[in-house]
């Protein structure tokens, strides 16, 4: 299979361009593709008026990069993402995604931090499989999960996530991108848009993909206020999403109260696909260190409270609480602060 693949390009002098795979009409042959690439790159750029036409060129699949995946069960493949905070990563290609093949279709669990990466992997899925992608499941509103969404649309499928993350996106969404582009330059993030749910999780749904459902639960506020886990029937595979970091220093940005209550409730089934990190065997390996991590953290923050610490004397303490923790957790010394701020501004009003 062929694909068009449009140079689109910021009008600046120097232009500042990159290559966007047109995902939504692959061809079986380069004549077919050279014939129609003008008209849909056209149609492409007709949305977006702040890109210019930089160039425009077909390629095989197997010139298209990819992002590297790895088989976990049968049927489901994830890429394990760089362990490191934004700031610590060269682009922002941090979280784990994943997908998973039944019968009729395929659904993708998170799209990346950007087009560029979801671009990467749609590539990869294609080469494994060509079957429709019906879904894409966004895990919650973050940008290192959330920013490829657009590829996955215009492939076909419907994406899907918690009921309050189109109001996350929509409110934070923008400013993510800002900052994004701001760090990593604008080149990298061209053609990243915001993509808003076009299926809302309120409990739990279930998607056939043909011989094979994911069951999909929205929690109450954990790591944030929007939070979706993914479980295959198959194989009892859960992608949890951020609501399990290994590695990388868990970020609190929802309840922390609520996530250590999450993790206490416990699962069982298949392999755990964290957010960040490695693939775990099972429950424990998932989150025993994370729930020491947040236990502490919560048991320090209500201790700077009781003491009657104001928020400048209490973050400090807390951080020095957790520095025990400091070289089993990579982007340690910033996440720590930022998750000492997060839980005495929530628990100072237990």
């Amino acid at each position: 299979m062929f694909h068009a693949i449009l140079s689109a390009c910021l009008a600046a002098n120097p232009p500042t361009c990159a290559p966007m795979t047109l995902v939504a009409q692959p061809f079986a042959t380069l004549a077919d593709c050279k014939a129609q690439a003008p008209r849909i790159a056209d149609t492409w750029l007709g949305d977006r008026p702040s890109l210019v036409q930089g160039g425009l060129s077909c390629a095989p699949l197997a010139d298209l990069p990819a992002l590297p995946v790895q088989a976990v069960a049968q049927g489901i493949h994830v890429h394990i993402g760089q362990i490191a905070q934004f700031e610590d990563s060269p682009d922002g290609w941090i979280a784990n995604l994943g997908f998973v093949i039944g019968r009729d279709s395929i659904a993708v669990i998170d799209a990346g931090a950007s087009r560029q990466q979801g671009q990467a992997l749609f590539a990869a899925i294609r080469r494994i499989s060509d079957k429709p992608i019906s879904h894409l499941i966004v895990t919650h509103m973050h940008p290192d999960h959330a920013f490829g969404a657009e590829v996955f649309r215009e492939a076909g499928a419907a994406v899907v996530g918690h009921a309050r993350l189109g109001d996350a996106l929509a409110a934070r969404g923008p400013v993510y991108l800002d900052n994004l582009t701001d760090l990593y330059g604008p080149g990298p993030m061209i053609g990243t848009r915001v993509v808003l749910p076009d299926i809302e999780v309120a409990d739990r749904l279930d998607i056939d993909l043909g011989g094979r459902i994911l069951t999909l639960t929205a929690t109450g506020p954990a790591h944030s206020d929007n939070d979706l886990t993914v479980r295959d029937s198959a194989t009892g595979t859960l992608f949890a999403g951020d609501l399990v970091f290994r590695g990388l220093t868990p970020i609190v940005d929802g309840s922390l109260p609520g996530w250590l209550d999450w993790m206490a409730a416990g699962q069982t089934g298949g392999p755990i696909v964290p957010g960040h990190g490695p693939v775990a065997a099972d429950w424990p390996q998932a989150v025993g260190a994370q729930r020491e991590f947040l236990t502490v953290l919560a048991a320090s923050t209500r201790e700077a409270v009781a003491q009657g610490l104001p928020l400048s004397q209490a973050v400090p303490a807390i951080v020095a609480a957790l520095q025990p923790f400091a070289s089993d957790w990579a982007s340690f010394p910033d996440s720590a602060a930022r998750d000492a701020t997060a839980a005495f501004k929530e628990l100072e009003w237990e």
